[in-house]
């Protein structure tokens, strides 16, 4: 076996030039140097950031058919500071810590005889060693090579030297083979104690430019975990990271766009109706307010670009508009909340829908249920506050924000809303196909009470579950009205009612882009696999932004001719 593992190791790390008194062993030596010092300059690189960070925690209950399902959970939204650490700055209420004093001591803390989540921990999880990541604290075994989506790696078990102290990562780690970047990391922080606890956890970087590999999802999981004499903690929790590049590469585009005047002649407009009247005149103010809130949402890293997805919803606004005969001015917009929680929203003509309510739909008729319910606040006039035309009025702290705005509307606006919104179902193309929207809001009120937070909105109201659909004609797999009872409920438990996060879009962490999947179909999917709006493990497919001289600003790495060994095409196709 140490044969065959010596083999290995020469055949994947031959992409380092070997002088006459080297030995593989010394080759192993330098690739290992290397990761070091790439990792040491990606923790200096990332201190000017200052992206937003997300974590969403599910505890777990045992259930007998379905396994370990929520049983409460925890959410988390805040700024990261990254020049000064871990240091995580609360958008939210949930986001403040108790436990500020013994952040750094572990990811979570027994108080009173229940776990207290720190979310500067998860915040941690970005790092495999903040404090000494080198031969000094760790050692490092070669395993193999391995793909992860497009990218090849050199996968590698670090696991730290006696005596090298608390706090050290244990477990395997996975380097891109042309800059040795780290590019996935899988384990724990050793030294959990009787009162701090660290976590297991799976974290991934996404290249996102040249020699740029950013952290962005993270994935953490305890099972019985025993905190004291008698409870016992069972956990899933998705860490994100966005907003890395907050700022504003549109504008400057613009400002360094050439424009060309028209060598049209102007056209003398004397004649034509081009004053405002004074309903013009409102829907422009109205108009302006929506543009504001918009904007300052974008700015700070909540609203995601216009892109793909912002189409798909607007796909469906424009079904419901044809089919009803509707001609709304100015026209709709929608656009995407980047938070995992469940919500929606009007904002005047704007529609806004979370990135977590997109992620757990079913299918199509089931979202053009959600989009109805926006769209009859605008059809039904409920407009936004003008206030937000003034300027001064989005001068506010970041911390602000959730405070600042808000769309929520009263019962009686809600109401009148699930009864419009019914009538534009009823006359719509999804009026046969409405069964699986009406599974869907069973689903989300039966477990509501399992992930309060997860529902809980920031900016809107909550997801309706209580719209009464007049006619919620079955689709062909639910069973006819007239089958036996026991047919209705096998039919009804074989349908997929409701995603889990994540089920429908993915998100670009630097430019903040979203776009939907491009899966796969998964095939029969078994009941313990439904995993209603439940967390589940990250599993990218990592590609490359740039492959051309990406070594061009890593002095102190291999060059492009050095890695050819490694990136030869005797090597295994991805394993996808």
């Amino acid at each position: 076996m140490r044969i065959i593992k010596t083999v290995l190791v020469v055949l994947a790390l031959g992409a380092l030039p070997l002088h006459a008194a080297d030995s593989p062993n010394n080759a192993l030596d330098q690739v290992v140097d290397h990761i070091i010092s790439t990792e040491q300059t990606e923790m200096t690189s990332l201190k000017p950031f200052t992206p937003l960070v997300e974590t969403y925690i599910q505890n777990l209950k045992g259930d007998n058919n379905l396994g370990a399902v929520p049983a409460g959970d925890k959410y988390f939204l805040g700024r990261a500071v990254l020049a000064k650490g871990v240091n995580l700055d609360p958008l939210t209420d949930g986001s403040e810590s108790k436990g500020k004093k013994k952040m750094f001591s572990g990811l979570g803390n027994m108080f009173s005889l229940g776990m207290e989540y720190l979310p500067q921990g998860f915040l941690q999880m970005i790092y495999v060693d903040e404090n000494g990541f080198d031969k000094q604290h760790y050692k490092f075994d070669y395993v193999r090579r391995e793909f992860l989506g497009e990218v090849r790696t050199l996968v590698f078990d670090v696991t730290p030297l006696p005596k090298a102290g608390r706090g050290r990562f244990s477990g395997r780690i996975w380097v891109e083979d042309q800059d040795f970047h780290i590019v996935r990391f899988n384990g724990a922080y050793s030294g959990s104690s009787r009162t701090n606890y660290y976590f297991h956890f799976d974290s991934w970087r996404v290249n996102t430019g040249p020699n740029l590999w950013l952290p962005a999802f993270i994935y953490s999981e305890e099972s019985d975990l025993n905190f004291s004499l008698a409870k016992r903690l069972s956990f899933k929790a998705q860490t994100r990271l966005w907003g890395y590049n907050l700022g504003h590469s549109a504008q400057e585009q613009e400002l360094s766009k050439i424009l060309i005047e028209s060598q049209t002649p102007i056209k003398d407009q004397t004649t034509t109706a081009n004053d405002i009247n004074p309903v013009m005149a409102q829907r422009n103010w109205d108009r302006q307010a929506e543009d504001n809130v918009v904007d300052r949402l974008e700015r700070l890293g909540l609203l995601a670009p216009e892109g793909e997805v912002d189409k798909v919803l607007e796909t469906v606004v424009n079904n419901l508009e044809v089919t009803n005969n509707l001609d709304i001015q100015p026209e709709i917009r929608c656009r995407v909340l980047l938070t995992s929680t469940l919500e929606s929203f009007a904002i005047g003509h704007t529609i806004v829908f979370s990135r977590g309510l997109i992620d757990v739909l079913p299918d199509e008729a089931s979202l053009a249920t959600m989009v109805a319910h926006e769209l009859a606040h605008v059809v039904l006039g409920h407009r936004i506050d003008g206030q937000y035309a003034f300027f001064d009025r989005l001068l506010f702290d970041e911390k602000d924000t959730f405070s600042h705005f808000g769309f929520a509307r009263t019962q009686a606006e809600e109401d009148a809303a699930n009864a419009k919104a019914n009538e534009l179902l009823q006359m719509s193309p999804y009026k046969d196909q409405l069964a699986t929207a009406k599974l869907f809001m069973d689903a989300l009120e039966t477990r509501q009470k399992d992930i309060p937070n997860l529902i809980s909105p920031h900016l809107g109201d909550r997801v309706p579950t209580n719209m009464t659909m007049a006619s919620a004609a079955p689709t062909s797999q639910p069973p006819a009205a007239n089958a036996p009872p026991d047919d209705k409920a096998k039919a009804a438990s074989s349908q997929v009612v409701a995603l889990p996060l994540g089920g429908r879009v993915k998100m670009d962490p630097w430019s903040d882009k979203l776009e939907m999947l491009k899966a796969k179909p998964v095939g029969t999917v078994a009941e313990r696999e439904k995993m209603p709006f439940e967390v589940t493990p990250f599993m990218l497919y990592l590609t490359r932004e740039v492959n051309a001289n990406s070594s061009a600003s890593n002095p102190g790495g291999p060059t492009t001719a050095d890695t050819k060994a490694v990136t030869s095409d005797k090597a295994p196709a991805p394993q996808r």
